[in-house]
């Protein structure tokens, strides 16, 4: 059967899933009355609850005896390892743009990733049905895009559709209303190639994506570079340096049917398919027939920018709700998640028990830790810090800047551009976006960014939109101002008395509400002042044998602050760490003992 593989890429919530649904149904994937979740490809449940994708995904249809394979990915730069693995599994893209939003920061990083590739793009401008779609001009916006990606004159002479993905209808007309998505699958037999491949030469392929299934153990997938493998052959895995991994043989050759894996006995060259039986290959490993030596090169990924201490929960409360407390256990899920997450790099730190994480970005590292915390983890998570380089000529400190994307509303431009000066952000870019909006582009360090996201929607009021995109390292920009205020330190254990925190609100904001459980290095709340606050919420009224000639107020506390993980991550300082069990999320001080903080900072201001 004729093969095609492509990959549908594009920036977060242009619809990417949303067309994939549409295209499984008009393939004939589905029986007539089958019942499908929404977002079929999303089956994480972290996907389904975020509303964006976080897996790279295969699937497979079959349109007039040709069968297309399909890869769906995520849109988040963060998850760009993801993208760049996959890319070498496919023959061409399919960029999904708004109609209206236009491209976005993270539809550059990922088409430049497939353009670099040499891969042919088809571009279908979605969601043309919006009321303020402005499909001509968000064509002329990609066609500069790909001019500033240094296309060749291929990638440029692009194809494009006008579509609305929801209601599962392509068209060339831009004043077209409705029908089906025939026109996107006649385009994708006509303009993707069929892989180029040798049939006749040796099985070889690289891994591209690693999973753990209950009942085969270890899964690997990826293209078939050269010839056939059948079940049961003998094959062996390779190093990048040519070093022979293992040798075994298969047990399971699975290939992508629709939203199933399938079981087959032949898989031939161009196919994508998923491999059970290797017990120590990995990513970007060869997999080959054994009289290959010499393995396949994989593509280079981005390196990590961000990194975050992850320890044992050492708190009072700890062992309460997680099952998983240990170090070795801890130790051993990081490394199995850096087997299978090229972008996550995982090194011992010179502390007992703890653990350097290092990925693309605060969302990655907080998805993460939000998994692990579903599984019955315990853990204790340090303020993110960027990770430096040294100029190999001048050996000047190099720090990771992002490009900055954000659309507000004109009246919240001033105060936006003002916050991201603070943050050494410079401005590259100002043009009116719509009515009433204004899309600012600037180019600021990563650090000045971490905890800057709760504080732009407040800023705005909740209407501003911001994407960040690794855009390269430059020289040092000097100090950043950290958190203007202090923070409320509980300085004894126990069930926290709502008489207590009543009257402590007048002192700031505070993160706890009456009856919950808290111990000495607790931070329940936040100062109003730039000093740290220990205070006792523990303190009930007195209660005496004498009538009072007044009425006891009724106590009424406001509702206190509750932070996600990714804002309790972002809140907090240099001298506090963030607990996370299955049920809380909790903010403390690093050390809990009041008198070695005060010698820590008498220290800390000596030097």
């Amino acid at each position: 059967m004729p093969l095609r593989n492509i990959a549908i890429i594009a920036h977060v919530d242009h619809g990417k899933t949303t067309l994939v649904d549409a295209l499984f149904r008009q393939s004939g994937t589905f029986r007539a009355n089958q019942q499908i979740a929404e977002r079929a490809m999303d089956s994480n449940d972290l996907e389904r609850e975020r509303g964006i994708t976080i897996l790279s995904k295969c699937t497979s249809i079959e349109w007039q005896d040709t069968r297309i394979n399909i890869v769906d990915t995520p849109g988040h730069a963060d998850f760009g390892g993801e993208v760049e693995r996959i890319l070498k599994m496919v023959d061409g893209v399919v960029l999904l743009v708004d109609a209206a939003e236009g491209p976005m920061p993270q539809t550059k990083f990922v088409t430049g990733k497939a353009l670099a590739l040499g891969l042919r793009p088809i571009v279908i401008i979605n969601k043309i049905d919006r009321g303020d779609a402005r499909p001509d001009e968000v064509l002329d916006e990609v066609f500069d895009l790909f001019t500033a990606l240094e296309a060749n004159e291929d990638q440029l002479d692009f194809p494009y559709l006008y579509a609305v993905g929801r209601d599962g209808w392509a068209s060339d007309d831009a004043a077209a209303t409705g029908g089906d998505l025939t026109p996107l699958f006649e385009l994708l037999l006509r303009h993707v190639p069929t892989p180029k491949v040798d049939k006749d030469a040796p099985f070889s392929m690289i891994a591209t994506l690693l999973d753990a299934d209950p009942y085969l153990g270890r899964v690997l997938t990826g293209r078939v570079e050269s010839g056939r493998l059948s079940h049961n052959d003998t094959i062996r895995a390779l190093r990048d340096d040519g070093s022979v991994v293992e040798n075994t043989r298969v047990t399971k050759l699975l290939a992508f049917r629709g939203l199933d894996r399938v079981p087959v006995d032949e898989v031939a060259a161009g196919d994508i398919l998923a491999i059970a039986g290797l017990k120590t290959a990995t990513v970007a490993d060869t997999i080959a027939d054994p009289v290959i030596t010499v393995p396949i090169k994989a593509p280079p990924i981005d390196p990590p920018t961000l990194a975050m201490t992850f320890s044992i929960n050492d708190s009072p409360l700890a062992g309460r709700d997680g099952s998983k407390v240990q170090s070795r256990v801890i130790r051993d899920r990081l490394l199995s998640e850096a087997e299978g997450n090229v972008a996550i790099k995982i090194s011992e730190t010179g502390e007992k028990d703890a653990f350097e994480v290092a990925g693309r970005g605060e969302l990655q590292l907080g998805v993460l830790i939000e998994t692990m915390r579903r599984e019955g983890f315990e853990l204790t998570i340090g303020r993110p810090r960027v990770l430096y380089r040294s100029d190999p000529q001048t050996g000047q400190r190099m720090e990771p800047i992002e490009e900055v994307s954000i659309d507000v509303d004109d009246e919240f431009t001033g105060v936006v551009v003002e916050k991201m000066a603070e943050r050494k952000g410079e401005m590259t870019d100002m043009r009116p976006f719509g009515i009433g909006r204004t899309r600012i582009t600037f180019l600021a360090p990563s650090r000045g960014l971490i905890g800057y996201h709760g504080e732009f929607l407040t800023d705005t009021r909740g209407t501003g939109i911001m994407h960040r995109l690794y855009h390269s390292y430059a020289p040092y920009k000097g100090s950043i101002q950290g958190r203007s205020r202090g923070a409320i330190v509980s300085g004894q254990a126990g069930a926290a008395v709502p008489f207590a925190l009543w009257h402590l609100e007048e002192r700031g904001v505070l993160f706890i509400g009456g009856g919950e459980q808290v111990y000495p290095g607790m931070v329940i709340g936040e100062n109003a002042k730039p000093s740290d606050l220990e205070v006792n919420p523990l303190k009930a009224k007195q209660l005496t044998n004498i009538r009072a000639s007044g009425k006891d107020d009724a106590i009424r506390l406001t509702t206190p602050r509750k932070m996600s993980l990714e804002q309790a991550i972002a809140y907090i300082g240099d001298d506090e760490v963030v607990e996370v069990t299955p049920n809380h999320i909790r903010l403390r001080k690093a050390t809990l003992d009041p008198h070695q903080r005060k010698r820590e900072r008498r220290a800390a201001m000596a030097s």
